[in-house]
């Protein structure tokens, strides 16, 4: 519940730097002309992706619809995970990638896609693989990727709005014209604060998904033992070395994942995608303590 009322929270924080920056283009002029005009061409940029994401990001990910012979353990168990959840069941892929990874997207939970990377299939145990499957399913079932979607169309109009605040022409002597030297400053803040609001966002849903996506297999402690994997083959140049795919190496796709592809790290925690790996398996630890799986000052030593 805190974690959803904080996305709407940033979503209208989201939202209000935008309106700022439209107000200020378009003060003295009577008109909301700026504004309408960037909106217009921001939706149709986010309609497009929001109805396509799934193909491309399927495409870019080189996967291919699951086999039943090779893969019948993810149908099953995504079709189990699925109908305790109520929910239609993705479509399910695989991808060469050997980078230990998974990820979801798609509009609506009857028009989505679940990906796994062959690497993670062969690393993880069945139990873990099943909290990774449960992790994914989750973003789909929570709306996650229409949240991401908004969000990336309102940090879209805010960049394509600062960017124009630096080179429309700005009245700074008259009394309804903003400051030249303010529209400047925020033609460079807010682009930077859009992308801290957008990865915060990002970092929430990931943590929510951590925590439902446990609820719904039961097993805290195997999707954070899974994530522990996934921060060793992070920290392993061997394991990078082997490469990815197109959808891997893409800085705007790098949300969708699990964790962060090839460690993804960030300048600072307020630019990252994802929160530490240690942190997130610190609270699935707490989760199977609260479901009577660990004892009150028992660790799982995979933090």
């Amino acid at each position: 519940m805190f974690k959803s009322a904080k996305t709407f929270v940033l979503l209208a924080g989201l939202t209000g730097v935008l309106l700022a920056i439209g107000a200020m283009l378009d003060a003295g002029t009577g008109s909301n002309t700026f504004l309408m005009i960037m909106l217009v061409v921001s939706l149709g940029m986010n309609f497009v992706s929001y109805f396509y994401s799934d193909r491309i990001a399927v495409r870019m990910a080189r996967a291919e619809p699951v086999d039943p012979a090779r893969h019948r353990d993810i149908i099953t168990m995504v079709e189990r995970l699925a109908a305790k959840a109520g929910e239609p069941m993705p479509k399910l892929y695989v991808s060469p990638s050997p980078q230990l990874n998974a990820f979801a997207t798609g509009r609506n939970p009857r028009n989505a896609a679940v990906v796994v990377n062959q690497g993670l299939y062969d690393a993880l145990t069945a139990d873990e693989l099943e909290g990774v499957l449960g992790h994914e399913l989750q973003h789909v079932y929570n709306r996650d990727i229409l949240i991401g979607s908004v969000a990336a169309g309102i940090g879209t109009m805010i960049t394509y709005l600062a960017f124009a605040l630096r080179w429309i022409p700005l009245r700074g002597s008259s009394e309804d014209g903003p400051n030249p030297l303010v529209a400047l400053a925020a033609s460079i803040i807010a682009p930077m604060v859009a992308m801290v609001i957008q990865a915060s966002i990002t970092r929430s849903r990931e943590s929510l998904a951590d925590h439902t996506g446990a609820e719904l297999t039961g097993n805290p402690l195997a999707l954070a033992s899974a994530l522990a994997k996934l921060e060793a083959g992070a920290n392993d140049p061997r394991q990078l070395r082997a490469g990815g795919t197109p959808a891997e190496t893409n800085q705007a796709m790098q949300h969708l994942y699990i964790g962060a592809p090839f460690g993804g790290r960030a300048a600072s925690k307020l630019f990252a995608s994802h929160p530490p790996i240690p942190e997130r398996i610190a609270a699935l630890e707490e989760q199977a303590r609260r479901m009577g799986q660990l004892g009150p000052d028992q660790r799982s030593g995979l933090s």
